[in-house]
């Protein structure tokens, strides 16, 4: 099938109005960006589960894929005439693309520390000798690439925990799997998303890996609802790690590290004050403006 994506120059305030229309009147689908990215002229939003934002581009440009088959001139200027909009736009054709070689292209084998290696399934490890992470990202969060990702596993890579390893909000489970390869005695990894665990199980049994992976949305078989744990790690984002203070403190062993990602460098003094009462953390690393904090629960 031959597709079409159609640009279109939008007011702001009328992007969603006119994306819906869109969509009702035949198209694949439409996604609404800063028409001036790139330029001074850009407005980066910024947000995060339970942060409230809005949207403040002086202009968005709208694209929508069609059926190459469509009159899509004549349904963008039928949806703009109806919301009273005076449509900039744009019509290109979409080439065919195996989709599937086009994403796998972007995962390339990442060196992240030391012997350490994260090799995606259609390659070949480029050092066979080397501690090579086999990972499939699917559809879940963790590759490797992203700073908070690459921190924690540097951060495995210089401790090497031989204890117990807490990977809360697993994803991928690449730090769950990277822990045991890294001389961890077992692994646990959780996430409230069951794809991720699904992900994570795939990834764990490509790499020979006895880690065990739970949907957190339900309660945790014993003893695994209250086991604590010497390592707990966390690489997800600011607010839950605010609202998870308690739970993931409850999780460690007297003298067990706790290792925080997935926030940015400002909210890092923030997130050393709200963990106080607990344990001592610092910032232990900062990348491209990405923080990873630590701290050990006293004795």
């Amino acid at each position: 099938m031959a597709w079409v994506n159609a640009r279109i120059i939008a007011d702001a305030q009328q992007a969603d109005a006119l994306g819906d229309a869109l969509m009702e009147a035949g198209a694949l689908s439409v996604t609404v960006e800063d028409a001036d990215a790139g330029t001074p002229d850009e407005t980066p939003q910024y947000g995060e589960p339970g942060m409230e934002t809005q949207l403040v581009w002086a202009r968005s440009v709208l694209s929508a894929l069609f059926d190459a088959e469509q009159p899509v001139a004549d349904i963008v200027a039928d949806c703009a005439a109806a919301l009273g909009l005076q449509a900039e736009l744009s019509i290109e054709d979409v080439p065919e693309t195996d989709w599937v070689r086009a994403t796998q292209a972007q995962f390339e084998p990442i060196p992240i520390a030391g012997p350490l290696w994260i090799v995606p399934t259609w390659h070949t490890p480029p050092h066979a000798d080397a501690i090579n992470l086999v990972l499939d990202p699917g559809l879940a969060f963790g590759t490797g690439s992203h700073p908070t990702t690459r921190m924690c596993l540097q951060w495995l890579v210089e401790k090497r925990p031989n204890g117990t390893v807490l990977d809360y909000g697993c994803g991928s489970g690449i730090l769950a799997i990277a822990a045991d390869k890294l001389g961890a005695s077992e692994v646990v990894g959780v996430d409230i998303d069951p794809q991720a665990v699904r992900s994570a199980h795939d990834n764990a049994d490509a790499n020979n890996v006895q880690a065990i992976f739970f949907d957190a949305s339900q309660t945790l078989p014993a003893p695994y609802d209250e086991q604590k744990y010497d390592v707990v790690l966390a690489n997800i984002l600011a607010n839950p790690l605010r609202v998870l203070a308690p739970a993931l403190t409850a999780r460690l062993k007297p003298g067990a590290s706790l290792v925080l990602a997935g926030l940015l460098a400002e909210q890092a003094e923030e997130l050393i004050g709200i963990y106080s009462p607990w344990l001592k953390l610092s910032v232990h690393d900062t990348q491209e403006g990405w923080s990873l904090l630590a701290g050990v629960l006293p004795q």
